[in-house]
């Protein structure tokens, strides 16, 4: 494996990573905050609304980051070879 294709690797198993925590702290702040609140809401109506909405944005967000990790799979040669290059280019110019 070239040394760019070993960085390129570096580069999306972190972005990957930082993803699946990024979905962690999502899941995890948004039913504390659901947890927390629940006995404040009177109206089982209002409940239901509130669980329906909270589902709904872990729904597509979860969903979004990984559309987003699985573009950077099939597409991770050219995106982050960009970067590598930039980076690369960066570190030169100030030699």
């Amino acid at each position: 494996m070239s040394d760019l294709q070993q960085r390129v690797e570096a580069l999306y198993r972190s972005d990957v990573r930082g993803s699946m925590l990024l979905i962690i702290c999502l899941w995890a702040t948004i039913l504390f905050v659901l947890f927390m609140t629940w006995p404040y809401v009177p109206d089982p109506g209002i409940k239901l609304v509130v669980a329906v909405a909270a589902a709904a944005v872990l729904i597509f967000n979860t969903a979004a980051i990984l559309a987003m990790v699985n573009h950077y799979k099939e597409d991770k040669d050219f995106i982050y070879g960009l970067d590598i290059k930039n980076a690369d280019a960066y570190r030169n110019r100030k030699s």
